[in-house]
Formats: structure tokens, C-alpha cells, sequence
């Protein structure tokens, strides 16, 4: 029984994978997923945290505009239908390295903080995001005070 379980969520996880129309890696599909992921954390997904996950991955990756939305669609999916983020995590973990996962850091920090604060579970995963991505909590600190100053936020 237990493994019939675990067949139904592994499935269903691997779905977004297997569209026709996914043209995306996994490095991509991960980062896309991460950031969506933490646009919605706090339960209240704006324009702005669309914006900034799209002018991200579009300079990320170099994409064009409908290819980021597509992107951002399956993210949607994938993020909704996961409730984990360490295989995410792994996947950029292991692509990228230190100072890219800092990067991404600030990514991700610009994303929580586009609607002006940061609420606790947004921080709750920042910092196991930080953790998984072995990112030490100085650099991430640094990395959010970056991103506080593109928002012209103060810390």
C-alpha cells in the first residue's frame, strides 16, 4: 500500500517533467519552481513577485517573454503540486556553483521582499534554502542586504 502511495506522488511530481510541451531542463524547471515557490510562501502572490521572478529568469537564462511565462506556468504547476523543495534544491546545488547558489540567494530574496516585507514563513524558507544550498548565513545576509538595495528597501 505504502508503495502504491508513493508511486501516485512520485507521478504525479515527475507530470510537469513529461509534457510535450516542456522544453525546459531541470536546472531550469528548479529555479523557476524555487522562486515561485517563495513568491507564494506567505499566501498572498502580487504582480510585482511575477515581475521579478520573470526579469530573473529572463536574465538568468536568456530567454524571451512567452518562453519565461511558459516556464513560469509549468513552475506554477510543479510548486502547487510539491511539498518539498529539497530535490530543487539539490538540482541547483549541484549545478551551479557558490557563488551562482549566492546569486540565487539574492534572487530569491528580492522575490520575498518585492511586496515591501518579509513575513515568517518566507523567512522560515529562506533559511533552509540558505541550509540546502550550503550557502553560509553571512553570505545570505549579504545577499539580502543586495537585494533590499535594488528594491530601494531599507534593511
Amino acid at each position: 500500500m505504502l508503495d502504491r502511495i508513493k508511486a501516485i506522488f512520485r507521478d504525479n511530481a515527475e507530470s510537469v517533467r513529461d509534457l510535450p510541451d516542456n522544453t525546459f531542463d531541470d536546472l531550469q524547471l528548479a529555479i523557476a519552481t524555487l522562486l515561485v515557490a517563495a513568491a507564494h510562501k506567505n499566501g498572498n502572490y502580487h504582480e510585482q513577485q511575477h515581475a521579478t521572478i520573470a526579469r530573473h529568469l529572463a536574465e538568468c537564462f536568456e530567454m524571451e517573454s512567452d518562453e519565461v511565462e511558459r516556464l513560469m506556468a509549468l513552475a506554477e504547476i510543479e510548486a502547487k503540486h510539491s511539498n518539498e523543495i529539497y530535490g530543487f534544491t539539490r538540482t541547483v546545488k549541484d549545478a551551479w556553483d557558490h557563488e551562482e547558489r549566492v546569486e540565487f540567494m539574492q534572487m530569491l530574496w528580492e522575490v520575498v521582499y518585492s511586496d515591501g516585507e518579509l513575513h515568517d514563513y518566507e523567512a522560515s524558507l529562506m533559511r533552509l534554502v540558505t541550509g540546502l544550498l550550503y550557502v553560509p548565513d553571512q553570505e545570505s545576509g549579504m545577499a539580502r542586504k543586495r537585494a533590499l538595495q535594488r528594491l530601494g528597501l531599507s534593511g
